[in-house]
C-alpha cells in the first residue's frame, strides 16, 4: 500500500471523509511515519505507536477541536499532531523553534490542554466539561486519555472522585498497557490485569462504584470496535469510562519486546529496529548512574539505607538497588507526594531514606517537603535528578526552579556537586549517622567528565565551599556542575587577564559558607554568580542577600542564570546559547566585568 491516504489528510475533517474500512491503512501509514521520524530525529516512540488506532478513532468519531481531547502526559500524541494540521511541520518536532514534543495550547487549537507531567487530564477535562454546562452547552464532548500508570496517581483519583458526583459530559479513556516509562506497579495494576478483552467487567467494579458508566475492556488496536464503542458513548450523557487494552510499541517488534528501552530509544535502524550506537568520546558515567551504583555500594554495607523513587527506577538508576536489594528499594508509582511522606515515615524509624525524584516532578510534592519533612526536621535525603536544562523535552521538564523553591524552607540543606566524585562523596557523607537535617542533592541529566570516579570515599564538611582559583580583580561564584565549565572558560583567557579572575564553587546553597564569603567580599568589589537555576530566588539571590545582611551593599554583584521566563525545547547547547549561558556568553560577561 503506497502512502496515498495519509498524504491527503491534513486534519480531522479530511480524516472523516475516508471510509471506515480504509482507516486501517491510515493506521499503517501513520505508524510507518512515526517510526521513520523517531529513527532519525529521536523522541518518544513506544507510547505513540501504542495509540495509533485510538488517535484515529477519536478524531474520526468526535468533532475535534470543538470537542476537547486531552492527552495525559502527552508523549503519546505524535499521531495526534500529524493528523491535526501539523504533518508538514512534524520534522521539526522537539527541535529548537519547532513543534513541541507534548501538546501545547499555543501551538494548535486541537491541543485543548498543555501536558507534560502525568495525571492532570481528568481534572482539566472535567473543568472544561463543567464550564460547558455552566455556559449552557450540553453537546460538546470532553475526552481525557490516561494511561494505567498515570491513573494510579492521587490527582487522577481526585478528578475521578469529583467527576462521579457531577453530570458533566466527560469521557475518560484508560489506555491500559501495563507500562509507564517503566512497568506499572501497585495494587491497581494487579486489579486492572484481571480484566480481559472480550469479557464483561464484573458488576460493582471500582469505576462503577465511582458513578461512571463503565465499558470495556476492548482491544485498543481494533479500529472497528473502537469506532463502534466511541459512537455509542458519544450519545450517553454524564461521566463515562472506557477501558482499552493496548501494546506499547505496537508495530515495531523490538519496541514491543523491550518497552523500557524503546520508550525513547534515540536513533535506530528503522528496518531492523536496532538502536544505533552513540558516537561519544566521553567515557564518563551519567550522573544518574553515579547515584545508582554508589547507593547500591553504600546500601550493601549500611542496612539502614532505603531507596525510593516515584516511577523512575530506570531514569534515576535506582533500578540497580531494586534488582539486588528489592526488600529495601521501592518504586512507588507516579506518586511523588506519597514518595516524600513515605520517606519521612521511614526516617522517623531510624532508616536513611534516599528519595530520588526528577527536579520538575519534586514540584508536585512541595507541601510534603515542608509539612512532613522540614517542619519535623527529618533527615530525608532528596536526590534531585535532571536539575538544570534538560533539552528537547522543554519547559515542562527543565529542572530550573528547585534551588528557588527549596531555599526558602527552614532546616533544609541544599548541595550541588561540581562533579561525579562530589556526588559520590555526599551520598557517602549523609549516611554516616551525623546528618541532623533533611538534605537536597541536585545534579544534572547526562554525563559528567571524570572517567575514573569510583575513588575511595571522603566525607564532605556540611556548609563548606571550595576555592578553585585565586585572583586579584573579580570573583566568580558558581554552584554545581557548571563550575567545571567555568574553570575551562577561565583557562581560555590570556595569562594577564586570567590572573585577575578568582573562582569559587560554593557547593552548598544552604547553608552558605559565610567564612569563605566574608573573605571574598572583603577582597573583591566585583562579583559574578553563575548557576543553572532561575536567577529569581536562586543561588545568586542568596549571595545578594548575604551582601546586604553583612554590610557589603557597596559591592557590584552580577547574577547569571536562567532568565525569568519559561525556556522552550531544543538541544541543551542551543538553549544555553539562546540565554547567553553557553561558554561564549559566559566569557563575554566576564570580559565585560574585567
Amino acid at each position: 500500500m503506497t502512502k496515498t491516504l495519509l498524504n491527503n489528510i491534513a486534519n480531522p475533517e479530511d480524516l472523516r471523509k475516508i471510509a471506515q474500512s480504509d482507516l486501517s491503512f491510515v493506521a499503517k501509514e501513520l505508524r510507518e511515519s512515526i517510526i521513520d521520524f523517531v529513527a532519525t530525529k529521536e523522541g518518544h516512540l513506544g507510547a505513540s505507536l501504542g495509540v495509533i488506532e485510538l488517535t484515529i478513532a477519536l478524531h474520526y468519531v468526535f468533532n475535534t477541536p470543538k470537542d476537547s481531547l486531552i492527552w495525559d502526559v502527552g508523549h503519546q500524541a505524535y499521531a495526534h499532531k500529524i493528523l491535526t494540521d501539523r504533518k508538514k511541520y512534524f520534522h521539526t518536532n522537539r527541535q529548537l523553534n519547532g513543534l513541541s514534543g507534548f501538546p501545547k495550547r499555543t501551538e494548535s487549537p486541537y491541543d485543548s490542554f498543555g501536558t507534560g507531567h502525568s495525571s492532570t487530564s481528568i481534572s482539566a477535562a472535567l473543568g472544561m466539561a463543567m464550564a460547558s454546562k455552566i455556559k449552557g452547552d450540553f453537546n460538546t464532548q470532553h475526552i481525557a486519555v490516561i494511561g494505567d500508570a498515570s491513573i494510579a496517581s492521587g490527582m487522577a483519583f481526585e478528578g475521578l472522585n469529583h467527576a462521579g458526583v457531577t453530570d458533566a459530559n466527560l469521557l475518560v479513556i484508560l489506555n491500559d498497557n501495563a507500562m509507564g516509562i517503566d512497568p506499572s506497579v501497585g495494587a491497581l495494576k494487579k486489579y486492572l490485569m484481571k480484566a480481559k478483552v472480550g469479557q464483561k467487567a464484573p458488576k460493582g467494579n471500582m469505576i462503577d462504584a465511582l458513578n461512571f458508566n463503565y465499558s470495556g475492556p476492548i482491544d485498543g488496536h481494533d479500529l472497528t470496535e473502537l469506532v463502534k464503542e466511541l459512537k455509542r458513548l458519544k450519545k450517553i450523557q454524564g461521566p463515562k469510562f472506557l477501558h482499552i487494552v493496548t501494546t506499547k510499541g505496537k508495530g515495531l517488534k523490538q519496541a514491543e519486546q523491550e518497552q523500557i528501552k524503546y520508550h525513547a530509544p534515540g536513533k535506530f535502524d528503522k528496518l531492523t529496529g536496532e538502536i544505533l550506537p552513540k558516537n561519544s568520546e566521553n567515557k564518563a558515567p551519567k550522573y544518574q548512574d553515579v547515584f545508582g551504583f554508589t547507593l547500591l555500594e553504600l546500601a550493601k554495607k549500611n542496612k539502614k539505607i532505603v531507596g525510593i523513587t516515584p516511577a523512575m527506577p530506570t531514569g534515576s538508576s535506582l533500578k540497580y538497588m531494586i534488582e539486588e536489594l528489592p526488600e529495601r528499594a521501592f518504586d512507588v508509582g507516579i506518586a511523588e507526594q506519597h514518595a516524600v511522606t513515605l520517606a519521612a515515615g521511614m526516617a522517623t524509624q531510624g532508616l536513611i531514606p534516599y528519595c530520588t525524584i526528577y527536579s520538575t516532578f519534586l514540584q508536585r510534592a512541595y507541601d510534603q517537603i515542608i509539612h512532613d519533612v522540614a517542619i519535623q526536621n527529618l533527615p530525608v535525603v532528596f536526590c534531585i535528578d535532571r536539575a538544570g536544562l534538560v533539552g528537547q523535552d522543554g519547559a515542562t521538564h527543565h529542572g530550573v526552579f528547585d534551588i528557588s523553591y527549596l531555599r526558602c524552607i527552614p532546616n533544609l540543606i541544599i548541595f550541588a556537586p561540581q562533579n561525579e566524585i562530589d556526588l559520590r562523596n555526599i551520598l557517602y557523607t549523609v549516611q554516616l549517622g551525623k546528618l541532623e537535617n533533611p538534605i537536597a542533592i541536585r545534579y544534572p541529566r547526562g554525563k559528567g567528565n571524570i572517567e575514573n570516579w569510583q575513588v575511595p570515599f571522603e566525607e564532605i564538611p556540611i556548609g563548606k565551599g571550595r576555592t578553585l582559583k585565586e585572583g586579584t580583580a573579580i570573583a566568580i561564584l558558581s554552584i554545581g556542575t557548571i563550575g567545571t565549565r567555568i574553570s575551562e572558560i577561565i583557562d581560555t583567557f590570556p595569562e594577564i587577564e586570567k590572573q585577575k579572575i578568582a573562582h569559587f564553587n560554593l557547593l552548598f546553597v544552604k547553608p552558605l559558607d559565610k567564612t569563605l564569603l566574608d573573605t571574598i567580599f572583603t577582597k573583591f568589589d566585583r562579583i559574578l554568580t553563575i548557576e543553572d537555576n532561575t536567577i529569581k530566588g536562586g543561588f545568586g539571590s542568596s549571595i545578594i542577600e548575604f551582601s546586604q545582611e553583612n554590610n557589603f551593599a557597596n559591592k557590584r554583584i552580577k547574577t547569571l542564570g536562567i532568565p525569568d521566563e519559561f525556556i522552550e525545547h531544543g538541544t541543551t547547547y542551543e538553549l544555553l546559547q539562546s540565554i547567553n549561558l553557553d561558554n561564549e556568553g559566559i566569557k563575554t560577561e566576564i570580559k565585560n566585568i574585567l
